[in-house]
């Protein structure tokens, strides 16, 4: 039987308000224990605040509190940024928390009784000058400044001396080095473990443990005239939290006997990879298994900070996605762990094209059919339907290969495989065109069709539901689920659902939302003068013919910036299409995405390429949404 997993964020300073770089790393963490516990493992996941040192304290002067008022109130800010995000930490830690300083205080301790191999003292006392960053929370080398400044903050450090407590850092190194190279600590990505390697070779100095100066945190039990580092009393958090200093059975539980792992982004990777480990080493506690730094990231492609202004709070995602598709389009950015850059302009379309078009649509289109050609009763089953044999090997497969990303921190590429079984769907969908069937009066071969779709519905909704938590729940409600079945090993079987059940759809369960708004923007449409045009009448206008279309298929013109070529179904014949949309849609997020199309507009030559028909959009100033309809209908259909 597996070990029980203990999933840590690092823990969040009070002195800002939750942004999406906090969230990012929380969201990853509670898509990973949810999914764990769907395959029926243990987890534990926490997460909490940092809420002594230097910068707190100044944080609360310049509101006018004390500092235990100033993280009282800023503690609520990101305990209502998660359940906005439905997050569902098992505990939340404070580090003003009487548990927490009660655990300092014991690793203290023990740090303080500590003997090297050789038999000197852990921990020693003597004067540090030299230079700290209170931005930073941490001691600076002339080497670690551009142009006198540090580059986090763009401000010059302080120049400091005073008796300080250290930690014999130097003593621990050989043997930290050792544990990384055997993958006994395992450090993720490889970029970051060959990182942590380099700085062991650097000669790194011991490290102060302790401040004099500092009147905002945790005093020494051995010298109450000092108080504990910022960085040894946060990087306790991990064990305070589940019992170090007064539940054992707990500790002995998710942290002796558990597998631990710890989420951060890669700024922080001395602290977690060299001054942790050592701090457990000297305590006689056992090290964490596993510590998977992740990349920055760039908000349309600028480095984001408060002083650009492009901070975005998760709140206002929540305001415009929904906690679901806040929670989708930040893991599906960019692959988990490396840096890159988050597209907040491309959002809407994202999860139009995503969401809305690609998994909305397919629910809404099999519940409907349904309803309307099964009274809403789940049909029965048929194996020998073509296309299927395929499908199901895909829908097979997915369970493990999305638990096999999980385990190896390739969260996108698990939410990809689910995503692509989707998209699979709904091209099986389309090729077999269970409307058609139902013109021909052939009931049982449609209603195979229906079963077949729902049934990948039913097992998607299992592998996306750690991503997705209340929308999975929504659809599974659609074909009459509960969370009796809501497990990975019920996500392996085919054929589970029961014919007869009631299915039942009222609105979309991702309503299309409008392109080209950032979170917090008002969605209101451009007015336009009416009258503007010239005016034509109606026989001019019957001319025209509309029809609804599939794209199909779509991929940049060689040589055109703002050209796709499309292929698109028109139900009784298939077209190509070029359009001048590609500054607005990618490829793949257009592909699926049921547009209007003129069908009896004259052919023209576009880049050596044939263009039959052309699609409607509408624009406002530099934004362009396509024309599409908003309910489900079928290739083909006569838009008047």
């Amino acid at each position: 039987m597996a070990k029980p997993i203990y999933i840590t964020t690092p823990i969040y300073y009070v002195n800002d308000k939750p942004h999406i770089g906090h969230a990012y790393t929380t969201i990853a963490a509670d898509l990973m224990t949810r999914f764990y516990r769907l395959a029926g493992r243990e987890a534990f996941f926490l997460t909490g605040t940092d809420e002594h040192g230097s910068k707190v304290a100044e944080a609360a002067e310049a509101a006018g509190l004390t500092e235990i008022e100033f993280c009282d109130r800023t503690v609520e800010t990101f305990k209502e940024a998660w359940k906005n995000l439905s997050i569902e930490n098992d505990d939340f830690i404070r580090t003003t928390s009487e548990r927490h300083f009660k655990a300092v205080v014991k690793i203290l301790d023990a740090m303080r009784t500590a003997k090297t191999d050789d038999g000197r003292d852990v921990v020693y006392s003597d004067y540090y000058e030299g230079l700290y960053c209170t931005g930073c929370e941490k001691f600076v080398t002339e080497r670690d400044l551009v142009n006198g400044v540090c580059p986090d903050h763009n401000r010059p450090p302080e120049k400091l001396k005073e008796k300080n407590y250290f930690f014999r850092l130097t003593a621990f190194l050989d043997t930290i080095k050792e544990k990384i190279e055997s993958n006994e600590l395992l450090i993720l990505p490889d970029e970051r473990r060959r990182e942590v390697l380099g700085l062991i070779n650097q000669d790194l100095p011991d490290f102060s443990l302790s401040r004099e100066q500092v009147k905002w945190g945790i005093p020494l039990p051995f010298d109450e005239s000092q108080l504990a580092y910022v960085w040894v009393d946060a990087l306790s958090n991990y064990i305070s939290a589940i019992g170090y200093a007064d539940d054992q059975a707990s500790f002995d539980r998710w942290w002796t006997g558990g597998e631990i792992v710890h989420l951060m982004a890669k700024d922080i990777l001395k602290f977690h990879c060299l001054y942790w480990p050592a701090m457990l080493l000297a305590a006689k506690v056992k090290l964490p298994d596993v510590l998977f730094l992740h990349g920055f990231f760039t908000v349309d492609g600028e480095k984001m900070s408060k002083t650009r202004g492009n901070q975005i709070s998760p709140n206002d995602m929540v305001d415009e996605f929904g906690a679901d598709g806040t929670r989708y389009l930040l893991l599906t950015q960019y692959p988990f762990g490396v840096d890159g850059d988050i597209q907040a302009k491309r959002f809407a379309t994202q999860y139009n094209a995503d969401l809305a078009n690609d998994l909305g649509n397919l629910v809404s289109r099999v519940a409907k059919m349904i309803v309307a050609n099964f009274d809403g009763k789940m049909p029965e089953p048929v194996k020998e339907i073509e296309g299927l044999d395929e499908l199901l090997a895909q829908s097979e497969a997915l369970p493990e290969s999305a638990y096999s990303h999980i385990k190896h921190f390739r969260l996108g590429d698990a939410i990809g495989d689910a995503m692509n079984l989707v998209r699979a769907t709904n091209k099986f969908f389309n090729d077999t065109a269970p409307w058609v069937l139902a013109k021909e009066g052939k009931v049982k071969e449609m209603g195979g069709i229906l079963y077949a779709c729902s049934e990948i519905i039913r097992i998607v909704s299992i592998i996306l539901f750690p991503v997705m938590p209340n929308k999975m729940r929504e659809i599974r409600t659609v074909f009459g689920l509960d969370d009796s079945t809501l497990t990975l090993d019920n996500g392996r079987k085919f054929f589970e659902l029961r014919p007869g059940t009631t299915v039942a759809i009222g609105e979309s369960v991702f309503p299309r939302l409008k392109a080209g708004t950032k979170p917090g923007e008002t969605k209101a449409a451009g007015k336009e003068a009416a009258g503007s045009g010239s005016v034509i009448d109606m026989s001019e206008f019957g001319k025209v013919d509309l029809r609804v279309a599939e794209v199909i298929k779509a991929e940049r013109v060689e040589g055109a910036d703002k050209l796709l070529n499309l292929q698109i179904d028109l139900g009784d014949e298939k077209r190509q299409i070029v359009a001048g949309v590609a500054e607005y849609y990618t490829p793949e997020e257009i592909t699926g995405i049921k547009i209007v199309v003129v069908v009896n507009l004259k052919p023209a030559t576009i880049r050596g390429i044939e263009s039959n028909g052309m699609l409607l959009a509408a624009t406002s100033g530099k934004k362009l949404a396509l024309l599409t309809p908003d309910t489900d209908l079928p290739p083909g259909a006569k838009v008047s």
